[in-house]
């Protein structure tokens, strides 16, 4: 989850690093440094805190250096000081860590035994010191890090310097992920695309248990026993400008507004237009493998899992396949039944979160087929399924995610469809009205998008309510979990998603005056195709539900249909999305909740895109 860069060339290194370490910093932000090499020795500042801090201590630094690292930090081993901020230098050595050393206590121990003085918390300057003490042996640099890596247990992604070879990066890889630019006569190292689109699009990415050697003018990718092996430069089509914020005050912000246009990149290419039916072009061959599926498993975390439980609801309905939805944290764990007539959805937005790789590589293990669904090409789970549906949905950098979250939702609709129609269980009228439901729902995003200044009044009005609790019912109660998440994280303020039916099985004892019910309400324009009344009757008990709320006189904000003025009586405050399908309906709801804790969070002054305690990528366990 920390941001490494990497950087050996013809030019200073320190404003190359910094930019980079800008573009990595939703990655982490607990601390900031970098370390360069000169005149035979390292320079190495470190910070607490953000990289503004790291910034200050360098505006009058002078290097004259052509070769640095830098890294920015996500505590795990140790609190976010300076003490443990990376890199870590021991002697001839220094590193950055991503990632968990899991038995770095065995080998402190030992170090400690030796006589070796440990001044961090972290695990990761123990894998400094087994490189230094390697080389203080009489081993080269580049084989002492070949040595270590094998009595490491965990994940990791390392970038290495050492004085002994003042042109020479060394980068190493298992379970966090690492990549190698392309540049001319230059070499880069980092954790993420992202921080070095500036200045290359030729990337190659190491996979578990390889190390790259650079120098400015070649690489070279090794395996585990240390033998050169070939790897496939990637060139990327994001281009820098799509990271920047275009004039939004947050990336976040930004990337609720780009949700329309996201959505037609998920959508686009996907659309048979001459028989009016969807075709998702990325399941190619593996499309074979879908007649003979009897049972889906989903997996995910965080708001990825979310989507997944709309997938469920869209899967069942479209497809009439039982689908149940693990967290990837658990799955593997609790020993699933999965047989070879199953297949596996993994989603992830970065492709590189560490639980659902785990959980891939078990059901691989199991012969199961494997499809995931992702936004970031070339990433780990995309390489390692049997299939890949990408998002498309263009760089997310805020850390609480959005149009990544109905760009997955609108995947899984598409691919539930398609299965609807390859097991028979939709008529070819139905398939072509969802087709034509899924085209139209960038059009209504517009048009939500337009309650924002309403909703950024209720914002306003319910900033200092004490708890929030989100409610729906059907396939509105993963959007209400979802709502409660992006308030829980950027707003740091109490708030849980219930099916709505379940308040009165507990969470009713805490509904109050200075207590917010947020009602998931929409009604659609159509309803599933094999269970028609749904929609009706999870209406009018969910009228019922909120008749309960009023009477413990708790607040109510409601998002429901235009002209429901049944609904909008009921409720404090209420606003009203265009008519969609049942299908569709959970995409428009997304936006409301996100603008709406995004707008408290500004009033209550939180950091809005790299909120406490959080991260982007999660790549640890």
């Amino acid at each position: 989850m920390c941001g490494i860069i990497g950087y050996t060339g013809e030019k200073e290194p320190k404003e190359t690093l910094l930019q980079a370490l800008k573009r990595l910093e939703y990655r982490g932000y607990d601390s900031a440094g970098i370390a360069t090499l000169e005149g035979g020795d390292f320079r190495v500042y470190r910070c607490e805190g953000r990289l503004e801090g790291l910034e200050a201590k360098l505006k009058d630094e002078h290097l004259q250096s052509t070769i640095g690292i830098g890294h920015t930090r996500w505590a795990t081993h140790g609190a976010p000081i300076e003490r443990n901020a990376h890199p870590h230098r021991v002697g001839s050595v220094v590193l950055v860590h991503n990632g968990i050393v899991e038995n770095y206590a065995h080998h402190k121990a030992k170090l400690e035994a030796a006589g070796r003085k440990i001044q961090s918390d972290t695990d990761s300057e123990i894998v400094a010191h087994l490189i230094d003490q390697k080389m203080a042996e009489g081993v080269a640099f580049v084989k002492a890090v070949q040595l270590v890596l094998p009595t490491l247990e965990g994940s990791y992604a390392f970038v290495i310097m050492s004085t002994t070879e003042p042109n020479t990066i060394v980068a190493a890889r298992n379970g966090s992920p690492l990549l190698i630019g392309i540049g001319e006569k230059e070499m880069y190292c980092a954790s993420d695309v992202q921080a070095i689109l500036s200045w290359t699009n030729k990337v190659v990415y190491l996979e578990d248990k390889q190390m790259a050697v650079c120098t400015p003018s070649r690489y070279e990718i090794l395996d585990a026993a240390g033998v050169p092996v070939k790897s496939e430069v990637k060139q990327i089509k994001w281009t820098a400008d799509e990271l920047g914020k275009v004039g939004y005050a947050h990336f976040m912000l930004k990337e609720i507004h780009e949700q329309p246009r996201a959505l037609t990149n998920t959508i686009e290419g996907n659309i048979n237009h001459s028989d009016e039916i969807i075709a998702i072009k990325d399941l190619g061959l593996f499309r074979k493998n879908l007649k003979a599926i009897n049972r889906v498993s989903i997996v995910a975390c965080g708001t990825s899992l979310h989507a997944g439980l709309l997938g469920k609801y869209y899967i069942e309905q479209f497809s009439r396949l039982p689908v149940e939805v693990d967290y990837a944290s658990e799955f593997r764990y609790r020993n699933p039944i999965l047989e070879r007539d199953n297949l596996c959805i993994f989603i992830s937005q970065s492709g590189e979160t560490l639980d659902t790789l785990a959980a891939m590589r078990e059901a691989k293990s199991r012969g199961v087929p494997c499809l995931a669904i992702c936004n970031v090409r070339d990433s780990t789970l995309a390489r390692e399924a049997d299939a890949t549906i990408y998002t498309n949905a263009g760089p997310e950098i805020g850390v609480a995610s959005t149009k990544a979250f109905t760009a997955q939702t609108a995947v899984l609709y598409m691919l539930a469809v398609e299965m609807g129609h390859i097991h028979a269980s939709l008529f070819k009228t139905q398939y072509q009205e969802l087709t034509r439901e899924i085209v139209r729902t960038p059009f209504l995003m517009e048009k939500v998008l337009g309650l924002e200044e309403s909703i950024k009044k209720a914002a306003a009005e319910y900033q200092d309510f004490r708890c929030f609790f989100y409610v729906g019912r059907g396939i509105y109660y993963p959007v209400a979990l979802e709502g409660a998440l992006k308030l829980k994280e950027i707003t740091y303020l109490h708030a849980e998603g219930y099916p709505a039916g379940e308040l009165k099985h507990g969470p009713i004892a805490l509904i109050s005056e200075d207590v917010v019910t947020f009602v998931l309400a929409p009604q659609a324009s159509s309803n599933p195709p094999n269970n028609p009344t749904t929609s009706r009757v999870y209406y009018d008990k969910l009228m019922a539900n909120l008749e309960e709320v009023k009477a413990r006189n708790g607040k109510i904000i409601a998002v429901g249909t235009e002209n429901d003025s049944r609904l909008a009586e009921r409720a404090d405050v209420f606003w009203a999305l265009p008519s969609a399908g049942w299908a569709i309906n959970p995409m428009l709801l997304s936006i409301p909740v996100q603008l709406f804790a995004y707008h408290v969070a500004l009033n209550l002054g939180t950091d809005v895109d790299k909120p406490r305690n959080l991260a982007k990528s999660v790549t640890v366990e």
